[in-house]
Parts: C-alpha cells; structure tokens; sequence
C-alpha cells in the first residue's frame, strides 16, 4: 500500500465511518471521503480501463478534470467521476470499460495490437468487404459505463427559475471577493461553486487573509453573504452560458436526492472559475501512480490521504513547491524534478533542478522514472505539473476570444464580453487578488514543457480516449491540419472530460508538427455542459401531467352532474358524450338531436389570443395564409397557419374587434403553440410597441348553441342584443351582456348548422350554463360532446389539424390556392410553397370517401391502395370514418394522392388483411350549399 491517512482533513468526519464496495472490494473511509479519495486511501491504484486499448489508469485529479476515474454507482448513476461522488455507505461501486474488474481486465490485451489500431483505424479497416460485418461487435465493446435496468426511475428533479443582479461563478478569494463587493453595494447575488463548501484553492493552499486563515476567512464571507441575503449555492456547476446571459446550474442533490437544475438570468455575471493543472508529456505518462500535484495536495488537505510513500514530484512552475513541502511535512520521501535551471529548493526536499522526466517505468502502475540524464528515481508515486490552465469554458460560450500569454503558456480571456468579467485564475492571475493579498504572494515562473515529435515511447495527450502523441503526428501526416479536424481524426478532447487536461497539449503539439505558434493553430469550440448534468435535471418534473399538464373545463363539476364521460382531447379533459348506455348509441343520439333540433356545447378550450395594436393588421397578414387585413370590424375569418415549411399548424377563425383589435380562435390543443409562435415573430418581425398580444384562453370561458332551433333558445337567455341575420349574420361578432358583464357572441359554426359561440369571463360561465340549459327546457335542448361534435363537422368536411393533415399537408392538398396566387405581402411558409416538393402532381389531397361495397363504416388509417408489378404500395389514408346519422350511411374522410382530380373513381383501401373499396367524393357529404347556416 502506497498511499496512508494522516490525522488531518478538513473535509472529512473521523467520528463517522463508513464502508462501501468497489468491484466487490470492501472499501473504508470517513463521512465526506469522495468515492476517489476513499479508493486512494484503501490503496486502490487501478481505477479504470482507457477507452480504446484497456490500458490500467490511476486517479489524475480530484475534481471536473479527472479523465480516467469513472465509474457505475448502483442506483442509476452511470459513468459518474469518482472525484465528484460522495463516498456513502452501502455504494456498490463498479469500474467501466472493464470485466470483470478494473484490476483484472480481459480486454486488456487490445494494448498489445496498439500498434495495428492508431487514430481513425476504424475508418480505414472496417470498410472492406462490409462496414456491417463489424457493426455489431463494435457496437457492443463501444460506451463506457452500462445504465443499472433494476434502478428505480429518478425522482422528479426541481427546475427553479431565478432573476439577480449578479451571478458569480467560483467561491474561491476572487469569486468570494466580487460577490462581497456586490452584496455590500446593495445587489442581489447568487453565488455558486461546484465544491461541497465555499473556499476554492483556500481550502487546500495556504495563505493569509485580513489577517485570518484562507479557509477560515472564505467560511466567514460565505456566512457574511448568506447572512446578507446572497444566494450560495454549493456542489453547483454553472454548465453553460445561453443566449442572453441565462446560465444554467446543476446542484448536485444530497444522500440520494435528485440533482436540481437552476436558470439563473443575471444582469452581470463574474467568473471566477479557477484554473486546472496540466500534465507532463513523458513516455508511460498514463500509469497508475502518476497524479496532479495540486490533486495530490488536496487529498492530504482535505481528506488526510498522503498519495505515496516515495514521491517524484515533476513540475515545470513554481506552484507544485507547496505540495513538495507538504508532503515532505506528512512523512512522504519527496523528490523534485525541476526543469527549470533556477528553481526554488523547499526545506526539506530534495531538487533536481534542470532535468526532465523522459520516461515513466512500470507495467500495472509506476514504480520509477527515466530523467534527461540518464539517472533512475525510484517511485512508487509521480506528481506532475505542467502549469496551469484557465478555466475559460463558460467565457468562450458566451462568445468571448482568447489571446495566448507566453508569460504563463496558456490561453486567457481576450476581448471584453458585455456582461462578463472573468477574474482570478480563470483570468490568468494565479496569486490572491491584489486586494487580498498578504505577503510576497506564490512565485508561479514557467518555462515550456511541450510534447515532442518522435518519441520512443508513447506520450499520452488525451487519457480517456487513448490517443498518443504518435496519433497527433498521424493527424498531421496525413494533412488534417485543422485543430477540428484533428480532434475528430483522433478524438482528442472528445472524452467525457472534453480535453480538460489534454487539449493544449495537444495543440503545442500539432503547433510544433505544422510550424506554427500555439494561438495560430487556435482552439476546438467549448460547447455546453461544462460537465455532464443528469437528464432528469433537463426533464424535471415532466412525466406524465407534468409533462402535459391536464387542462380543465371551468364545468367540469356541472358536466359531471349532467352524467358526461370524460376523455381527454389535446391535453384537456372534456366531456365525449353524457348519459348511460351504450356510448355508441349515445353519440349518434347527440349528433342527431343538434341536427334536428338545438344542442348546447362546452367550446371553452378553443383559443382567444387578443392582438392589439396600430401594426395588428399587418402582423396577422404575415403571421396567415389568408388575406386577414381586409377583414371588416365586427366579421370573422376562417384561415390557415403555416410552419416556415409551408405545412399547415393550425386553423380556426380569426375575429376583427375594431381596427386595431384582433381575437385568434385557434384548435383547442395548439393554444400554447400557437401563442408562442404569435409572440416569436412579433419580436423578430415587427416592433413590439406596435403589436400586444395577450392569450386570454383561460379566462375566458365559451359556450356554444348550435342547431336548427338555436336562435329561439337564444332570444330567450336576455344578451341584450337583436339576433336576426341582419344584426348578426354568419361570421359575425358582437358584443352583448350577461347580468351585468360583457360577453361577446359570434356567428360561427363547427356543425353546419346555426350557431352562436358565447364567450363569458370563466367566473360567470356557471350561471350561463344554468341559464342555458333553463331556457333549453322549453326547446328540448341536449347536451352535446366532442365525439359527436366529431361526427357532425365530418358531415360537413371541417378539418380537424392533426387527425386530417399530417406533417406533410399544405394549403393546396385542400384545395386553398387563391392564397399563394394573389396574396402581395409575405406570410410564414410562402416561398416554401412553391418549392417542387410542394408542386408535386401525387401530392396527398383532403377528399371525401363513400363505402361502395356495403361493409359499413370504413376503419381509420386504412391506407388506399394501388397494385404495381405484383406489389402494392400506399397512396394515402382514411383520417376521419363516422356512421353519419343525418345520412343514414357511413361516411369518411381521407388524404389521398391526386384526389381533387379524381372525384368520382373507386380505390381499394387495405386494413390489416382486409380489402375495402369507397369512390373519392368531395368532402362535404351534408348539406352542400351551406342553407342551414341560415335556417
């Protein structure tokens, strides 16, 4: 065993042990131990199999940067970094990548054909005599961790919303400082970090602040910003920069509970996100035992865990000094290899100054280097450090250019992003910040230590994803020259930990193969997340209703008086038909007392979006296939809403108030959608001064009286107003009222037959009702639902979106042409009606459909059918199929290629294993010349 416990470490309770398995060894540590921390004490060297060759890897880090310590925790928490999971007892804890476990490998002799499999093999071996012959098996050895099938499914994670002045990133001195200076100036501040307690580099580096300890000094400024009204949220990730300074944060959730997904909208943002050590290009530089120095560092600070017994310390800076020291105090025989010519000798330690480490040597892990003088050191631990790079994910998001330092040999923030400012380490200042800091401060001095062409032995550049030095130059040879181009060729930084640790050596490298400069080759894009965030925090609590919220009827409870049986439509729960029995009796029974005499109908859910504004006009031609300007004050208009692919969204009737007042009556289930596709293009399109836009769906409730006898029963409910197709013709809208409230009343028709849609605030709807169905007494009045509803608009031909169109319908598969050919101004979908899709002969086209072989009822999505050479192919579908009861006779509706020209012909549709024939009619079946609406 290399690595022992010391009596320290803040971060750990000695009082609370705890033990756990990893692949099925008993592990001991404290209550705070990371699972990784846990596994360095017990002595665990092997921790994960590298991607490509299973080659045996050891812990690099201790934190977001750790390339090689993934593993699978029981429970659904696959491919989780040992650095971050919380060490618990009880956790079963595999290695990925490995069977049957990380020490014992099987696949691990993939390492001894390395020399056959270099970067993109893949491409050039598997294509000959079939890509297919290998597919599978290439498949199954791809992936990393394996999801847990007997897991029980993720609680609902929380997804908070959350506005503030300024949002800080990073609770080291510098992010802790901007966040005090923001609190004391009044703002209101959320501060984040990713460690499990505020603090950062001061709760494992010594310093002196305001006269007080680091970490002492940072827990008093997290208490002092808490205390303040300051928002501190630990174990959290800020994962992204979005449009508009939304940045999203993942907390992590604590023993077990889901992880909690945070949009924070700030006005201005700090990031103060720190900065990750390098590693040293060498020969073996992967074995097990070679580590960061500064992680080193904190697992003796923080978890009282010394990484070995006899120590080489490789660093190229002057700030792995502190772990030498530290070490040294602990016990540990340390040697520094400085490769610099003048570097600082720590008390106690011995330096060798000017010399490199040139090779790593052992097979499972390290047991001794190779220095550039020939001497061998033996070790059974290697610390390394390289330098440092700022951590400019989030900065590089939020569209911000980097410019190179040559002083510290790393990328920093360029150009100033407005709402951004980056400060500390991320910013390329590795001391306390000038206002903090006591002292002659950390003495950082680096000179280059970049990986060479030609190596003997392979240099590791990305850990996880097994690509070598050798890979970068194969990259180059064969004249990808593009830094991603080269990342896709040889997956460099394409890894879980996206190149943390690898990417810039990787481009010093390409740099020295090409003959450029490190900011001339530049670098990969940094997308989000930072690091990988739960799906469940993306998904929340959106399962089931939450996922689609149940919408209501204001009447639910009347309607359920009434006897309604309830299905849900579109999202809301609306009454199908009332009254015992068989329903299907029941439903014709409703559709043939609305045709005979008056029927009432619960309309709320269809749409009522108000646009209002001198630019109404105008706004609804663009945001319409039909011409909406001309519309009168007082009249309605039925249309079509296009996608920008020119297929119908929606349809419905849209009413003129006034001038400069609109009302959208859109389909029941394509409110919401149609209200953000109204507020989108009002903000792309057209200036918001001059078009409103206000969704009153809700609260408004909508009753409808339709039928022959549908003006009687209305001129008797007292609205105040004449009824006569004089005062209210069809397609009209007035206003009237209701004991004492305005209402409006319009003229429009779902059934064929006369009615008048009443729309009333959704308080009052309970007393309209009662006044309905009162006054309906005298004119034996029935109660209609939507699946009658159903059968009487398809007596008529109306279309249902999404029951009669597909993804794939437009405006002219329905016959609505005059649109495209006189409309002058631009409307949504335009030019993609003209497209040769869109002007297709064989397009789909909206047609009636007559049963001819006396079967019955034809069934929905029977597809008509045409036999070609033996074979038979589709050409459309049934969409609607009802037993009409004002016709004595089924009827159906359906899309069917070419059908507007083929009125008249009789097509064989296919069921299942069933024939049927029906003649293409128009869709209309009842009342051709529209009379009723006037009856």
């Amino acid at each position: 065993m290399t690595a022992w416990r010391t009596d320290g470490g803040t971060a750990i309770d000695r009082s609370r042990p705890l033990a756990f398995t990893f692949d099925g060894r008993v592990i001991e540590g404290f209550a705070g131990d990371t699972v990784a921390s846990a596994l360095l004490a017990g002595g665990v060297r092997v921790v994960g199999r590298s991607f490509k060759y299973h080659r045996p890897r050891g812990l690099w880090g201790a934190g977001v940067e750790e390339p090689n310590a993934l593993v699978d925790i029981a429970g659904g928490m696959p491919n989780t970094r040992a650095t971050q999971a919380l060490a618990l007892e009880g956790l079963v804890v595999r290695s990925v990548n490995a069977e049957p476990s990380a020490e014992n490998d099987r696949q691990a002799f993939l390492d001894a054909f390395s020399r056959f499999i270099p970067a993109a093999f893949y491409y050039k071996t598997f294509m000959f005599p079939d890509w297919h012959l290998f597919e599978p098996r290439i498949r199954q050895m791809a992936g990393l961790g394996r999801l847990d099938e007997t897991a029980a499914r993720p609680a609902f994670a929380e997804q908070i919303n959350h506005h503030c002045d300024l949002l800080v990133v990073g609770a080291g001195p510098s992010g802790l400082l901007a966040a005090r200076n923001a609190v004391r100036a009044g703002q209101r501040v959320v501060l984040c970090d990713d460690g499990r307690q505020a603090g950062g580099s001061l709760l494992f580096r010594a310093a002196t602040i305001e006269g007080r300890p680091g970490a002492e000094w940072a827990s008093d400024v997290a208490a002092e910003l808490e205390q303040a009204g300051a928002l501190v949220l630990t174990g959290t990730t800020a994962f992204g920069i979005y449009d508009h300074r939304l940045v999203g944060l993942n907390q992590k959730g604590r023993e077990g509970a889901p992880d909690r997904l945070w949009r924070v909208r700030a006005r201005s943002i700090v990031l103060a996100t720190g900065a990750i050590e390098r590693p040293l290009p060498f020969g073996n530089n992967d074995l097990p035992g070679i580590m960061s120095a500064e992680a080193a560092l904190i697992y003796l600070r923080r978890f009282g865990v010394v990484a070995g017994r006899k120590v080489v310390l490789a660093t190229n800076n002057g700030l792995a000094c502190e772990t030498a020291e530290a070490l040294a105090a602990a016990g540990a025989d340390v040697t520094i290899v400085d490769y610099r010519s003048d570097a600082r000798s720590p008390a106690g330690v011995r330096v060798l100054e000017g010399l490199t480490v040139t090779t790593a040597i052992g097979r499972a892990a390290v047991n001794a280097v190779k220095l550039s003088d020939g001497t061998i050191l033996q070790a059974d631990t290697v610390l390394a450090s390289g330098g440092f790079i700022p951590t400019v994910h989030l900065y590089c998001q939020a569209q911000g250019k980097l410019d190179w330092r040559d002083d510290i040999l790393a990328f920093v923030p360029g150009r100033a992003v407005e709402g951004v400012e980056v400060v500390g380490a991320a910013a390329g200042h590795f001391g306390l910040p000038a206002a903090l800091a006591e002292g002659s401060g950390r003495d950082f001095g680096i000179v280059a230590a970049w990986p060479k062409p030609g190596a003997k032995e392979r240099v590791w550049i990305d850990l996880q994803n097994d690509v070598t030095a050798k890979d970068v130059e194969l990259a180059v040879r064969e004249n990808f020259v593009s830094v991603e181009h080269v990342k896709r060729y040889t997956t460099l930084g394409m890894a879980t930990d996206q190149g943390k640790t690898s990417n810039v050596n990787g481009l010093a490298l390409m740099a020295e193969l090409t003959g450029r400069r490190i900011p001339e080759v530049g670098t990969t894009t940094y997308r989000p997340p930072f690091t990988p965030v739960p799906l469940a925090s993306f998904a929340g609590a959106r399962s089931g209703t939450r996922m689609a919220p149940l919408r209501r009827l204001p009447l639910e409870n009347l309607h359920r008086a009434e006897g309604a049986v309830f299905r849900e439509y579109g999202g809301w729960l609306r009454p199908a038909f009332y009254g015992a029995g068989a329903p299907e009796e029941r439903i014709q029974a409703e559709a043939k007392a609305a045709r005979e005499g008056v029927a009432l109908f619960d309309g709320s859910p269809l749409g009522k979006i108000e646009v209002i504004g001198p630019d109404a006009a105008p706004f609804l031609d663009f945001i319409y296939y039909n011409t909406m300007s001309t519309l009168a004050p007082g009249r309605c208009r039925y249309g079509f809403i296009l996608t920008e692919a020119g297929n119908i969204y929606d349809d419905g009737v849209l009413m003129r108030l006034d001038d400069n007042r609109f009302v959208v009556s859109c389909s029941s289930s394509h409110v919401a959608g149609v209200h953000a596709l109204l507020e989108e293009w009002r903000q792309d399109r057209f200036d918001r001064r001059r078009v409103f836009i206000h969704n009153a769906t809700a609260a408004m409730a909508t009753l409808t009286v339709t039928g022959p006898r549908a003006r009687a029963l209305m001129e008797t409910i007292g609205l105040g107003l004449a009824l006569d197709d004089t005062a209210l013709p069809h397609m009209a809208v007035v206003s009237g009222v209701f004991e004492g409230v305005a209402v409006r009343i319009a003229r429009i028709s779902f059934t064929g037959e006369r009615s008048y849609e009443i729309s009333v605030p959704a308080d009052r709807a309970a007393a309209l009702w009662a006044r309905l169905r009162r006054a309906g007494e005298a004119f034996g009045a029935s109660l209609l639902g939507l699946e009658a509803l159903m059968i009487l608009r398809a007596e008529k031909g109306y279309v249902v979106i999404g029951k009669d169109t597909d993804g794939t319908s437009r405006p002219m598969d329905f016959g609505l042409t005059q649109p495209l050919e006189r409309k002058k101004v631009e409307f949504i979908g335009r030019r993609s009606l003209i497209t040769e899709d869109a002007t297709r002969s064989d397009r789909r086209q909206f047609v009636g459909l007559e049963p001819v072989d006396g079967e019955g009822v034809l069934p929905t999505g029977a597809h008509g059918i045409e036999r070609e050479a033996g074979s038979v192919r589709s050409t459309g579908y049934v969409t609607s199929s009802y037993f009409s009861p004002a016709l004595q006779r089924p009827i159906a509706l359906g899309l069917i290629e070419r059908g507007l020209s083929r009125m008249g012909d009789v097509i064989e549709l296919q069921h299942l294993r069933d024939i049927r024939r029906a003649r293409i009619v128009p869709p209309c079946a009842f009342d051709e010349e529209g009379s009723r609406l006037h009856a």
